[in-house]
């Protein structure tokens, strides 16, 4: 199985994969936004580069578990792209997973302001590593 892991933002998209084994996300590039059809182009490029099956795609729930407007928009770019690259997507609670990211690059004594796209990336890897490790503990459980 190969994913991709999106962090879907206004000006950037934090992009990570899996290995083949489905164990550990890494994060792959940080895809600054433009238009539409540019953003899908670019995804479409890793996605046959990667052999990829599944997106995963981080939604940002409120913290009352509703769905709010940046979601509602995340949710209409993934269709978009879900249609456009003929592959499902899977939504990952991504409820805290940049403030995450942020302190991650804190402990290694790096500026957060300075590293926003590093910050996207990491984030995706969190939201794919989420998914992995969901995957793995249903399959265990069967």
């Amino acid at each position: 199985m190969s994913a991709l892991g999106l962090d879907v933002g206004s000006k950037r998209i934090g992009v990570a994969g899996c290995d083949r084994t489905g164990l550990i996300a890494s994060g792959i590039i940080t895809i600054e936004r433009k238009y539409l059809q540019e953003d899908i182009e670019q995804i479409r490029q890793l996605v046959n580069e990667r052999e990829v099956n599944v997106l995963v795609v981080g939604l940002p729930y409120s913290m009352d578990g509703s769905l709010g407007s940046q979601a509602r928009q995340i949710q209409k770019f993934a269709k978009r792209l879900s249609k456009a690259l003929n592959l499902p997507v899977e939504y990952v609670d991504e409820r805290l997973t940049s403030y995450q990211a942020e302190q991650m690059l804190i402990a290694q004594n790096r500026s957060p302001s300075r590293n926003k796209g590093l910050i996207d990336r990491l984030a995706a890897c969190l939201i794919l590593q989420q998914w992995l490790d969901v995957r793995r503990k249903h399959s265990t459980m069967q």
